[in-house]
């Protein structure tokens, strides 16, 4: 598994990550079990993965920090995160110290290395400068956080809006960003900065549904189309991107997987599943090569306008 420097951080992590999120959270969501949530964990540091992202929402922590047990702190970076919400309101400074630290139980540790504010919305930017990044700041500087990161509410905000106003300002050392096939308006509107200022990368969304169900893939091309933001005659009716397993790839998650792990400025593709058998595939996919370039300036050229859907 190839690593890079997640940014200025100075942490040397895997260019995939396991994403303990999304719709499998590890198998959790699917009633799979905990000790098949381990499993998937153990399996991906064999496969030398070793940063995990996990949230206070997922569910997931605490079979992260089981999985964990045994393991050399030092070896493994772990990614958490909390949102300003909190029960149906706006989270206190003192309840997000209070909430850090319930993450640090279930996660067994004594410290995270990245700690994000999950899912920041543009109408509470302001609030979480004031009072809660000023919290998480003296947690860092107790120790129990390493960086401070920010992800953005992807699903509502596809176009950035919120992170492109967050990275103007100071606070955040990691950035998690939505990328993929079918949105690649990161490059040009998060990209540069976070090139420029040295914050780290985590791309998410690389695969979400759209990419991995025709079916899906139509309806998002579909309304792309209707949008004015690509052209019907760029895509085959029935399989819009099927030009991608012609050769260059065995299955479209595969190509969408190798699109996003070499678009420059991205450190880590999270990778989110339920099965060891899932998260094996999908290591391959992002530990093979770039694809042909003659493909990747085709989907650059298809979906260059694409910025209104994260695919899921």
């Amino acid at each position: 598994m190839d690593t890079v420097e997640l940014g200025r951080t100075g942490l040397r992590v895997s260019v995939m990550g396991l994403g303990c999120g999304g719709h499998s959270r590890l198998g959790l969501a699917a009633a799979k079990g905990r000790q098949n949530a381990v499993a998937i964990v153990r399996r991906a540091l064999d496969l030398g993965v070793n940063i995990i992202d996990t949230a206070e929402s997922y569910g997931t922590e605490e079979a992260v920090g089981l999985a964990l047990e045994g393991v050399p702190r030092d070896s493994v970076v772990i990614s958490t995160k909390a949102s300003s919400d909190w029960h149906g309101r706006l989270s206190t400074g003192e309840e997000m110290r209070e909430r850090v630290h319930a993450c640090l139980r279930r996660l067994r540790t004594d410290f995270v290395d990245v700690f994000h504010l999950h899912a920041l919305a543009e109408p509470d930017y302001d609030y979480a400068v004031s009072e809660l990044v000023p919290a998480l700041r003296s947690l860092r500087d107790e120790g129990k956080v390493r960086f401070l990161g920010i992800t953005e509410r992807y699903g509502r905000e596809p176009d950035h809006r919120t992170l492109v106003r967050a990275l103007a300002d100071p606070w955040f050392e990691v950035a998690m960003v939505g990328f993929s096939v079918i949105n690649q308006s990161a490059r040009a509107r998060v990209l540069p900065e976070t090139r420029r200022l040295g914050i780290g990368t985590l791309c998410m969304f690389a695969v979400r549904r759209a990419l991995s169900r025709t079916d899906a893939l139509r309806e998002v091309v579909a309304l792309l189309v209707e949008r004015g933001q690509a052209d019907a005659d760029d895509f085959c009716a029935d399989n819009p991107l099927g030009f991608l397993t012609d050769g260059p790839a065995s299955s479209i998650p595969e190509a969408a997987y190798r699109f996003a792990r070499w678009e420059p400025d991205l450190d880590v593709i999270l990778s989110g599943t339920g099965s060891i058998e899932h998260l094996e595939e999908n290591a391959r996919s992002l530990m093979g090569p770039p694809l042909p370039e003659d493909t990747a300036r085709r989907l650059r050229r298809i979906l260059a306008r694409a910025d209104s859907v994260s695919g899921n």
